[in-house]
């Protein structure tokens, strides 16, 4: 048995992580599938963090662990938590989570490591975690109230704060229970023993799901969510963030958080705007309708020789204080002419309804090509809105 793991994992990888942890001390601790680091770890300084400090990581090899991840993550800033995804063979899964001790810190990561080179070949993944944090319980014994269950629940799962029941079916027969926890660790953990343990207590198979904190969509999905990509691509649907005012260069060398950070550039003079030109080719011409419920207004145009649509954009949400464009993409359908077309909806903080509408590219070469394809056209429509072209 131990002559198959072995074959199965790399020994070089195994002895690294094992003299990381000998050498910094490190301790990590194996529980329902996760290795954990910290949750605090021992010099930890600040209180607990809130909901958006912590960051998912996918496409990790399988045979890179800890002694590898933490210290990259950590050279942002210091982690309270880091979770890495294990199997029985004792590779990981290939995902992780990265917590930290605040929502800027978390976002600061994203943009310095998401696609950063781990590996020759291998780019890693990182976005915003969806942290939920609450269980949708169904199938539960009959007859049960809500303080019997709340006083079950927290006997077999820890970190249970609040629950609500809830009437289901078409005339209200059945009751489900949305179960809130202090943690997405908790309610993971919860979601684990749960079923067995309602099994062995009470002789009933319940039935568990996630449920979103909110009424609102939440697109950015974890490993184990179905993705929402054209057939035989792997081009995630996702909320995401474009690159602050300032650059967040990926580290060359991994800083240490206590390091002096350099100086930040200055300020270029604002462009002087030339004229806008129309729609690029390079997303198959204009989708036929964009739905506009905004206001448009009349202002200066961003210099189109030096950025491309999305830089042009961000330019003019910070021209006028409107807050950092955020962009909500989904893939809707293929055409017979060999278009992939994308439905979209750009939220502008200050601005009082999103841009929506549609548009439509080429398939690329790759799906990160696709994916600054299909931005790029979106923040092109959307400038051609806020600048009142049609």
């Amino acid at each position: 048995m131990e002559a198959e793991l072995l074959q199965v994992l790399n020994p070089q990888s195994l002895r690294a992580l094992e003299e990381w942890q000998r050498r910094e001390c490190v301790a990590l601790t194996q529980v329902n599938g996760q290795r954990r680091y910290g949750g605090p770890p021992p010099d930890w300084r600040g209180p607990v963090p809130g909901p958006g400090c912590e960051v998912f990581i996918n496409q990790i090899p399988r045979d890179v662990f800890e002694d590898r991840l933490i210290p990259l993550f950590q050279s942002i800033a210091p982690l309270y938590e880091f979770r890495l995804m294990m199997n029985f063979s004792g590779q990981n899964r290939g995902f992780a989570y990265a917590k930290y001790g605040d929502p800027a810190t978390a976002v600061a990561a994203v943009h310095a490591l998401n696609k950063y080179p781990l590996q020759e070949g291998v780019r890693l993944v990182v976005r915003r975690s969806t942290e939920k944090r609450q269980l949708c319980l169904g199938d539960l014994p009959s007859g049960m109230g809500r303080e019997e269950l709340l006083m079950v629940l927290r006997l077999l799962s820890d970190g249970v704060e609040d629950i609500t029941m809830k009437a289901v079916g078409s005339r209200g027969e059945e009751t489900c229970a949305l179960v809130h926890y202090s943690s997405h660790y908790a309610a993971s953990m919860a979601k684990k023993v749960l079923v067995q343990d309602f099994k062995k207590q009470f002789g009933v198979s319940i039935s568990i799901r996630w449920i979103t904190d909110s009424s609102k969509f939440r697109q950015q999905e974890h490993l184990e969510e179905i993705s929402l990509a054209p057939p035989g691509l792997k081009l995630p649907a996702k909320l995401s963030v474009p690159p602050p005012r300032f650059q967040i260069t990926r580290p060359s060398r991994l800083r240490n958080y206590r390091d002096p950070l350099p100086p930040l550039p200055a300020a270029p003079p604002s462009p002087s705007p030339p004229p806008t030109q129309g729609f690029s080719r390079a997303v198959g011409g204009p989708a036929h309708h964009v739905e506009n419920r905004m206001v448009p207004f009349v202002t200066r145009r961003p210099d189109l020789r030096s950025h491309d649509s999305v830089g042009q954009l961000r330019w003019l949400c910070e021209l006028h204080n409107l807050g950092v464009p955020l962009y909500d993409v989904r893939y809707h359908h293929t055409s017979p002419d060999g278009f992939l077309h994308f439905n979209y909806r750009i939220i502008i903080p200050r601005l009082p309804v999103p841009l929506s509408g549609a548009v439509q590219i080429l398939p690329g070469i790759s799906t990160n090509i696709m994916e600054d394809e299909v931005r790029r056209a979106v923040a092109e429509q959307a400038i051609k809105v806020m600048c009142h072209q049609r």
